[in-house]
Parts: structure tokens; C-alpha cells; sequence
């Protein structure tokens, strides 16, 4: 019966003790130095009314408990390298650097959303004026989306620096792909440029968050502004995909560009015996006793005539668009039912002249 070497045994596992009590070790160091950072935190997140400590405590106490107890043993790492193979000691440097590098670039990213939630907590939406409000919006988000791309791309940049076997064939292939680097230029110019309009409207915002526009014909609400495309929420709920390129090559209209309260018009065509006075104090009227106008534009006023009819043009004013649409519908509706009751005999007509009817007494009006 072979006899069990224990010496053999024992410098065997030597090495795999060292190694559970490094990671044991960087476990309770990282973990204790996380714990009482983020009890300091917690406490003082308690005793303010700011969003930004909450969103710190929420967000960023997990990916940097990884960062914690990745340096923890990182740090420990040459404490214990005298007990260890050198071939092990370099894998586990390579393998901690390239975590570390992981590990903080996750902390950065969600520190992007932190700030992000932080300004547009501040910047409320929900309030009558939002103007300034929808220019942070949008500036801020398309902003921690390049954040959070630039990031990642530094990150695994620097990942792959971290080791010289990569850099050099990195260099390598880049010295010898000239050709193919012009052809992946080429081909990722339309989304270079894509990119480059994001950043050009989240600066001179030609539209933001919640703007009123219409684009190709259809009305509706800007929902999401990326930085290669922008979703338009239509007012039956459809979305209008649009590129970012078009809202700075192609004519479109924003109705809340400098403010979001708005004219709206109603057109009633009538005959020639309506009387515009009545009409004008019958608007006044309805748009008293109406929540939705906003007491800034009331306005009546003959805007044409031809043979038959007379048009005339009701002009009110909205504090959005919203509510415009809906004040024009019930000042149509009141100034129709307004004509029903009191003068049907001013809806338009076809007036017709008999042949031989002797003079302009005999015309027939027919309805």
C-alpha cells in the first residue's frame, strides 16, 4: 500500500491557504471600509430633504462594495507574494487590474445617473412653466448618454493598454489595416455625424423634451431624444421615429420653442346678414366661462368674403397646445349651437335670381 506523503500534501495546499486567507482578508478590510463609509452616508442622507445623497446611498453603495474589496486585495497582494508562485502573483495582478478597471468604470456610470437624477430632480416637469425645465431634460440626458459610451470605451481602452501583449498587437493590426480602416471610416460616417447632431442639438436645442411638433405632417409630442434618434409620441399614441440628422437639415415646426402657450383659431363661415357684434360678445362669453382659455387673447374678426359667405375668424389664446385643441373644439361647438338658436337664418345660402322676375325683390333665396 503506497505511504501518503503530508509534506507533499502539505506544501501543496500552502498555496491555496495563502490564497483563501488574501481573499478572506480583502473581503472583511473592503467590506468593513465600505460599511462604515456608507453608514456616514446613510445617516447623513437621513437628516437632508436632497435627492442627491438618497441617489448616492441607492445607486453607487453597490458597485463600489466591488471596488472596495478588489483594492482591499489588491493592496494585500504583495503581503502575501513571498508565500506564493511568481507565475500566480503576476496572473492575479492581471486579473485584479483588469476587475479594478471593470469595477470603477461600472462606479462611473452609474455616477452619470446619479447627477442625471439629481438635475432633473431639481428641474421639475411636472409644473405649468417647463420651459427651462425641458432645455435641462434634454441637455442633460443626451449628455450622460456620451458619458456613459465615453466611459466605456475609455475603459476597455484602458483594459487592453494594461497589457502589453494586447497593446502590441493592437499596433500591430492597426499599422498593417490601413485599407480597412479607411472602409470602417467611411462606413461609420453617417453614424459619427448622427452622433455629432446629438451633441449640436443638446447645445443650441432647436427641440427639446416635451416640445410640440410637427414633423412629415404629423402632430405630436417629443418623448425621447437620443443621440441618433428621436421618438415623437403622436397624438393617437403612435410613435413617429425620426433620425436626429433631420431636425437640423429638414424645416419642421416646434409650436413651444420659446413658450408653451399658444393661439388657437376657429373659422365660421356665415351669410351676409350675421351680425358680428353679437358674434363678438357671444365669444367673449364663452371664453369667460371656460377654464381652459387663459384670459390673454380674445379676438373676432371678418378675415374674408366672397359671393356666398362671410368668414369670420375667432382668435383665443392657450396656455398650451393641449388645451388649445380643446378650447377650439368647445368655442366651435358653443358658436354653432349659438347660430342654431338665435340667427338660422345667417347660415350660408345660395341665393338665385329667377329669369324674368321683375327687379331685385323678386330674388329667391333658396337654403
Amino acid at each position: 500500500m503506497p505511504s501518503i506523503d503530508l509534506y507533499s500534501i502539505a506544501k501543496w495546499l500552502e498555496p491555496l491557504a495563502w490564497i483563501a486567507g488574501l481573499i478572506i482578508a480583502g473581503l472583511v478590510a473592503g467590506l468593513l471600509v465600505h460599511l462604515v463609509i456608507w453608514q456616514s452616508v446613510r445617516r447623513i442622507s437621513k437628516k437632508t430633504r436632497t435627492i442627491l445623497d438618497d441617489s448616492f446611498y441607492r445607486r453607487w453603495r453597490r458597485p463600489t462594495r466591488y471596488v472596495f474589496v478588489i483594492l482591499a486585495i489588491y493592496i494585500l497582494l504583495p503581503v502575501v507574494a513571498g508565500n506564493l508562485p511568481q507565475d500566480f502573483i503576476g496572473a492575479t495582478d492581471a486579473i485584479l487590474v483588469a476587475l479594478l478597471i471593470a469595477t470603477i468604470a461600472w462606479s462611473l456610470v452609474k455616477l452619470a445617473y446619479i447627477l442625471e437624477e439629481a438635475v432633473l430632480d431639481y428641474f421639475r416637469m411636472d409644473v405649468k412653466d417647463n420651459l427651462r425645465a425641458r432645455q435641462v431634460h434634454t441637455q442633460v440626458r443626451i449628455i450622460r448618454r456620451f458619458a456613459v459610451a465615453l466611459t466605456v470605451i475609455v475603459a476597455v481602452a484602458v483594459l487592453f493598454m494594461s497589457y502589453e501583449q494586447f497593446r502590441e498587437l493592437g499596433m500591430g493590426i492597426l499599422a498593417s489595416a490601413g485599407i480597412a480602416g479607411i472602409i470602417i471610416g467611411l462606413a461609420a460616417q453617417r453614424t459619427l455625424g448622427s452622433l455629432l447632431a446629438g451633441i449640436q442639438i443638446a447645445i443650441t436645442q432647436p427641440i427639446r423634451l416635451d416640445d410640440v411638433v410637427i414633423v412629415e405632417g404629423e402632430w405630436g409630442r417629443i418623448e425621447e431624444i437620443t443621440l441618433t434618434y428621436v421618438v415623437i409620441r403622436i397624438w393617437d399614441l403612435r410613435r413617429l421615429i425620426v433620425p436626429i440628422n433631420y431636425f437640423l437639415e429638414k424645416p419642421y415646426q416646434n409650436w413651444t420653442r420659446v413658450s408653451a402657450d399658444i393661439l388657437g383659431t376657429v373659422f365660421i363661415y356665415t351669410d351676409y346678414t350675421v351680425p358680428i357684434d353679437a358674434i363678438r360678445k357671444k365669444l367673449t362669453r364663452i371664453l369667460h366661462d371656460t377654464e381652459d382659455w387663459d384670459g390673454k387673447v380674445d379676438v373676432l374678426q371678418v378675415t374674408n368674403a366672397n359671393e356666398r359667405t362671410v368668414e369670420v375668424r375667432a382668435l383665443m389664446s392657450a396656455a398650451d397646445s393641449s388645451t388649445a385643441w380643446n378650447l377650439r373644439c368647445h368655442v366651435r361647438e358653443e358658436l354653432i349651437k349659438f347660430f342654431q338658436e338665435n340667427y338660422p337664418d345667417s347660415l350660408p345660402k345660395t341665393r338665385v335670381a329667377l329669369a324674368g322676375s321683375p327687379g331685385a325683390a323678386s330674388d329667391h333665396q333658396k337654403a
